[in-house]
């Protein structure tokens, strides 16, 4: 079982490629030879078979080791943090922080629409100062673009990824923990200017206001692409932001006596619907 060690501060600055490749360059005051850079993936999953992923380091000038994780490297759904690990008898680990991020390349990400799955990786810096790789695995995807809270319902445009929209192709809007509460309204017809799967929709806020909001709700958006198929979950992924739920606010509307309706994200960037009961004087 590695140590782990935050006594000697290894940092990292982290660049990314279209494709998805991330290249992380780090300092470190004499590192051992066979060191390496090793993604670790959080909670119990990392210590299951596939929740390690070690990266070789090269030494691109004196004092700096650099680690390549390309595009192709399997990185399953999660949030992975990032170590060091010195070999020895008993293997070291030292955290990583984070530096320099530059992921302007990961801004508006067009995959091709026919592939059969969508992955994203976006290295962040967590609540307490490491360095960490939000990663999503999605296949298919429904990628949310524009979203507009109007005073009635919010309407959405996205791009489908790895299946078609057909026949009865709808948004379902449901709330987890009651699965008799759903709420569907149809894709509108796609934009011919737009993208290859390109897609839009407008949910009424007012079906699901009309059940008991007695606390804060959040309304997950699922995309049905024909009647019958399974749902594929609306989302927000190819960019740069690792967590949309405090940086994307919308406003929002009273839909019933005591309820407000608004548009929002969560911490893994999924598409909800919130609602949430107003005091009678606000």
């Amino acid at each position: 079982m590695s140590s782990v060690s935050t006594s000697t501060a290894v940092r990292a600055d982290c660049a990314a490629d279209r494709a998805g490749t991330l290249t992380f360059d780090l300092t470190a005051p004499a590192p051992a030879p066979d060191s390496v850079l090793l993604l670790r993936r959080r909670g119990a999953a990392g210590r299951k078979p596939g929740g390690t992923v070690r990266i070789p380091l090269s030494r691109p000038a004196p004092g700096r080791l650099r680690g390549v994780l390309p595009a192709s490297t399997e990185l399953a759904e999660g949030r992975w943090d990032a170590y060091v690990e010195e070999p020895g008898d008993e293997p070291a680990e030292t955290v990583v922080e984070p530096g320099l991020r530059d992921l302007r390349a990961l801004v508006d990400r067009c995959p091709d629409t026919g592939t059969a799955s969508v992955s994203a990786r976006v290295p962040y810096p967590t609540l307490d100062g490491r360095l960490a790789v939000r990663s999503w695995v999605r296949a298919p995807h429904a990628e949310a673009g524009a979203v507009l809270a109007g005073p009635a319902g919010m309407t959405v445009r996205g791009v489908l990824y790895g299946v078609e929209a057909g026949e009865g192709a709808a948004v379902e809007a449901r709330l987890p923990g009651e699965p008799d509460r759903v709420h569907s309204v149809p894709l509108t017809a796609p934009d011919p200017d737009g993208p290859a799967g390109s897609f839009t929709f407008t949910l009424p806020y007012a079906p699901p206001a009309a059940g008991p909001v007695p606390e804060a709700q959040r309304w997950q958006l699922w995309l049905v692409p024909a009647a019958g198929a399974a749902g594929v979950r609306i989302s927000r992924i190819l960019d740069d932001v690792w967590s949309r739920d405090k940086s994307f606010v919308y406003p929002g509307h009273p839909v019933a006596p005591g309820v407000r309706a608004t548009p929002c994200y969560t911490t893994d960037n999924d598409l909800c619907l919130r609602l949430e009961p107003v005091p009678a004087d606000r």
